[in-house]
């Protein structure tokens, strides 16, 4: 008899108890199998040596821990580790039992997901980027993500599955942040990402226990889903908002979505967002050479920013094969920061991170299907 397969990744304590109890084993069970995920790292439900045979072959047929095969895996030369995830296009029991095997295939279900170490003294930090989508509805015209548009949604399963399998990595160890900063829009899948910060931000054995402000959910802005997720979420995570232009007119231009809000109205929903969760926003600014980056440019993104309490993270555009966008002159970058924290703005330049392994959103997944025969 074929039983339907359960993504553990998707099951809190009290599921795995129930699931436990009705193939006749103890409560007790839920928390060891449990323990075996997300304390041991073992995928392997038949290496789970403290349950029984039985106990262990049908975990084996009903509880699926990996559910995605390794198309790629790069590392750069900076520690950055990249992964390209092929997912069945059901949930199920993968045959790839080793997370870090390669297998190839040509479909378009795939995502990526970055493992981001830091430098210096902050060395013991191992962020996860993570997606939230296959693909991406947004389409903004600088971005690898949207080039396909949208194949689906992730289940919430799958996009903490990317986060173990990051800290899986050889050398990695606890990933300490998460940032959905990969493919998608989190706030268009909005269920599953807020189930999946839940698990995230869980104390073991229940989940990756990961604190939630060490959590961040990167959104382009969607207004209502702002401010559902302040009333929903209850977690003190981190905000960020994709802005990308100091004004309507060149974020309309950038952000196809962006026809359908303004910044005015992003502000709005940002402040409420602060109001009820006392956490500032983060803006997030991909500067674009010459097309955003300039000091007029600087001196009108002061403005939007003072409206709200808020930091600023500069990134410099990495550039996509087959797109006109080009990446900033480090003095453009230099000056333009200079004119925020001159206004007293809290502004960062977000260092460039894996570029030689294509780590920037979404490439990877577009260079492969170009690469791919048809």
């Amino acid at each position: 008899m074929n039983h339907p397969m359960n993504h553990l990744f998707e099951m809190g304590l009290d599921e795995v108890s129930a699931w436990c109890q009705s193939h006749g084993m103890k409560r007790f069970r839920a928390k060891q199998i449990l323990e075996w995920v997300y304390q041991h790292g073992e995928p392997d439900q038949l290496a789970w040596t403290n349950l029984s045979d039985r106990d262990r072959q049908c975990a084996k047929e009903e509880l699926a821990v990996i559910t995605g095969r390794t198309v790629s895996h790069q590392a750069a030369s900076d520690g950055t580790q990249k992964l390209l995830i092929q997912w069945d296009s059901e949930p199920g029991q993968s045959s790839d039992t080793n997370p870090l095997k390669v297998l190839t295939d040509d479909s378009s279900l795939q995502t990526e997901c970055v493992m981001i170490p830091s430098l210096g003294h902050d060395a013991h930090r191992k962020t996860a980027c993570i997606s939230s989508q296959v693909g991406c509805p947004v389409g903004c015209k600088f971005c690898a993500s949207g080039l396909s548009g949208l194949d689906g949604n992730l289940s919430a399963g799958r996009i903490v599955e990317q986060a173990w399998r990051l800290g899986q990595l050889e050398g990695v160890g606890r990933i300490s942040n998460i940032v959905f900063m990969g493919m998608g829009e989190p706030l268009s899948n909005f269920s599953p990402v807020v189930h999946s910060v839940r698990t995230l931000a869980s104390p073991a054995p229940e989940g990756m226990g990961i604190g939630a402000r060490r959590i961040t959910i990167s959104t382009v802005g969607l207004p209502k889903a702002i401010e559902r997720l302040a009333e929903e979420l209850n977690l003190p995570v981190t905000l960020a908002l994709s802005l990308h232009a100091p004004n309507d007119e060149i974020r309309r231009d950038l952000i196809p979505w962006a026809e359908y809000t303004s910044i005015e109205e992003l502000l709005s929903a940002c402040s409420k967002w602060f109001d009820k969760t006392g956490r500032e926003i983060t803006l997030e600014y991909t500067l674009l050479g010459r097309l955003n980056d300039q000091p007029h440019h600087a001196k009108e993104l002061v403005g939007v920013a003072k409206s709200l309490r808020a930091n600023i993270n500069l990134i410099r555009y990495n550039e996509v094969d087959g797109l006109p966008y080009k990446r900033p002159r480090d003095s453009d970058v230099t000056r333009f920061q200079t004119i925020l924290c001159d206004a007293g703005l809290n502004c960062h330049i977000r260092a460039s991170r894996g570029r030689d392994i294509a780590a920037a959103c979404g490439q990877l997944r577009h260079e492969h299907q170009t690469d791919t025969p048809t």
